[in-house]
């Protein structure tokens, strides 16, 4: 399943045309309050983790969306990735997605060979002896998945849920939001706070 690049809405006016396509796409006669889950945009670097019976078996980077490096020997230093999941409704196959990321605070201790945290955690990922990632303080926030086998959720919120029953971490900003104008007060309220958060980010998803 490709790791596809997200759309952009930069006004209130985007956000209406984009529920505007929902409607037409869905056929929906009624206008619905549409239900959203929205949470920080961390600026790291997004991989994917395949788990087969439960063990973390192969790790990607996003690559070109289609193809991406194989990094799992890296990905395996990270200890915010589960190793063996023994959850009985975890699927039997899944592609669980997030991002790879260094906390600003962490950062500052190794930004001498780097110039913002975004290139330290691709640098790091990248490194050729899993060892010297292993000293990199890198973080995982899973957010998503791609291909997956017997799952029986029906909701982004639901999945997140499950995410933390798994062992996974998940942004603590997540929220469940209800409509246009609410989504725009979310945004609002993060740019606020966004020198307080312990990542950098770079929008609302």
């Amino acid at each position: 399943v490709p790791m596809l690049s997200l759309g952009n809405a930069f006004s209130e006016e985007d956000l209406k045309n984009f529920e505007k396509k929902i409607i037409n796409f869905l056929s929906l006669k009624v206008k619905n309050i549409f239900e959203y889950s929205a949470e920080p945009k961390i600026d790291g670097i997004s991989a994917s983790l395949i788990y087969l019976d439960g063990k973390f078996i192969k790790g990607l980077s996003r690559g070109d969306g289609t193809e991406g490096e194989d990094i799992t020997q890296n990905l395996k230093t990270i200890n915010d990735i589960p190793s063996e999941i023994t959850a009985k409704n975890f699927p039997k196959k899944i592609d669980i997605r997030g991002e790879v990321f260094i906390e600003n605070e962490d950062f500052k201790k190794i930004n001498e060979k780097f110039a913002n945290p975004r290139n330290a955690a691709s640098g790091s990922l990248r490194q050729k002896d899993p060892k010297i990632t292993a000293k990199i303080p890198l973080k995982f926030i899973a957010y998503t998945h791609g291909y997956v086998e017997e799952m029986n959720i029906h909701s982004q919120t639901e999945f997140l849920k499950y995410l933390k029953i798994w062992g996974f971490k998940i942004n603590p900003f997540n929220k469940k939001i209800l409509g246009v104008k609410n989504l725009i007060e979310n945004h609002k309220n993060l740019e606020a706070m966004r020198k307080e958060i312990a990542f950098d980010i770079d929008g609302v998803v």
